[in-house]
């Protein structure tokens, strides 16, 4: 029997095993915002790696934010030499629930059914983390020991943007370019898919300020909400159309995507709706947008296309003034697909399913922006159980099956990067 039948066959018999740990870890609300539950997330994941043979250490942000404390897990485990080194990330951060009524099961009840674990994180991406780390102990127990070294990682915020998380790492040393070889991002595109890439963001607010006045004498006042709605119909007249024309070469899913875009994310001006209203027009509007842009344009030029929609829409009515805040700006990554890790992957893929992998790029972002932007990995990818499309919605779930083909996928792909220590 080959190694990689070994670790397949392995992967089955700790099938149960990896179940049971992923329904442990769903059952744990780790909403975010705010960050709930984390401590209690991390020492699950962390005891398990430590029984797993793991050096393990729980790594905090430099500054702590508002809210909950922020915790991540890393580990170790060594192989024959210290390097290459093989890292594995996950974030257990879930989206909010939503309106618990669109749920036909419970969100936090990791309940099995219809050959399904179902509940918020299942696949995005408490999955992914259940078979890294189970990909790897079923190395263990087919009794191969690895010639490299993997760590693997266990991380919070990603939701919101991961800069607590994964970015920290990267911050902090535990994710660099003199110690790292290669990353698996765990994240939830499919049990057959390669993901190299995602497609870059820019979330800004705009800001007008105009003249309170009594509601009914409004001509006495310069309203802020309805200058508001005049750029955000500029927006859509002007600017929608030219990015619908503007198409990425990257593989990016679904083909939709594969777009420049921009959506208005927020919106709010006056009295807050909660509180008894007063006549009083509004003399500020505060909207958020969300740019998706793509690699063949650039962060600079994406700015400049707002401003300028902006000062045209301040030289139309001069008693409204604007401002433009930046709240992030993430460029457009790839990964090569002849690349180690993504080779290794598809590899795995077409050995474990038997059909070949399909490339594609994410469209939104994830945590690649920070391992190769400011860890200087550059061989990272990711690929995980999960379908995209059932990530943030109701009745979220992972089917069974592909999470232990991903695990299995996962083990011969560190297999291939690592080898076999003689």
């Amino acid at each position: 029997m080959s190694d990689a039948d070994r670790v397949c066959a392995a992967v089955d018999e700790l099938r149960a095993d990896c179940i049971a740990f992923l329904s442990e870890l769903v059952r744990i609300p780790t909403v975010n915002p705010p960050g709930e539950r984390y401590e209690d997330a991390a020492r699950l994941i962390g005891d398990r790696l430590r029984a797993l043979g793991y050096a393990v250490d729980y790594v905090r942000p430099r500054e702590q934010r508002d809210g909950p404390p922020r915790v991540n897990v890393m580990a170790r485990l060594e192989g024959a030499v210290a390097r290459p080194t093989l890292h594995f990330n996950g974030h257990f951060d879930v989206v909010p629930v939503g309106d618990p009524a669109a749920w036909t099961r419970e969100p936090f009840g990791a309940q099995i059914a219809a050959g399904r674990l179902w509940g918020r994180g299942t696949g995005d991406q408490k999955a992914g983390i259940a078979a890294s780390i189970y990909a790897i102990e079923a190395i263990r127990r087919a009794g191969i020991r690895l010639r490299g070294s993997v760590e693997q990682s266990a991380t919070v915020d990603e939701e919101s943007g991961g800069f607590a998380g994964v970015a920290e790492l990267c911050e902090q040393g535990f994710i660099a370019g003199d110690r790292t070889d290669h990353v698996i991002i765990t994240e939830p595109l499919d049990v057959d898919r390669v993901c190299i890439g995602h497609r870059g963001v820019y979330w800004f607010e705009v800001t007008a300020r105009g003249l309170t006045a009594h509601g009914s004498m409004p001509d006495l006042g310069r309203n802020a909400a309805e200058a508001m709605a005049r750029l955000i119909t500029r927006i859509e007249r002007d600017l929608k159309p030219r990015l619908a024309g503007r198409v990425t070469q990257m593989p990016v899913e679904p083909p939709a995507a594969r777009h420049a875009s921009i959506s208005l994310n927020a919106l709010h001006a006056g009295q807050s709706p909660e509180v008894e209203q007063t006549p009083m027009v509004p003399d500020a509007c505060v909207a958020i947008f969300d740019r998706r842009f793509i690699a063949e344009e650039t962060s600079g030029d994406v700015r400049r296309e707002i401003e300028d929609l902006v000062a045209a829409e301040g030289a139309a009515d001069p008693e409204i003034s604007w401002a433009v805040r930046d709240l992030m700006l993430v460029e457009p990554t790839a990964t090569p697909a002849d690349a180690p890790v993504a080779r290794a992957t598809s590899d795995a893929i077409k050995t474990v399913l038997g059909r070949s992998a399909t490339i594609i790029a994410s469209p939104g972002t994830y945590d690649q922006k920070h391992v190769i932007g400011r860890g200087g990995v550059a061989d990272c990818i990711a690929y995980g159980p999960g379908r995209l499309e059932t990530a943030h919605r109701p009745d979220e779930y992972v089917d069974l099956e592909d999470l232990a083909n991903a695990t299995k996928v996962m083990a011969l792909a560190a297999l291939s990067l690592l080898g076999t220590a003689s």
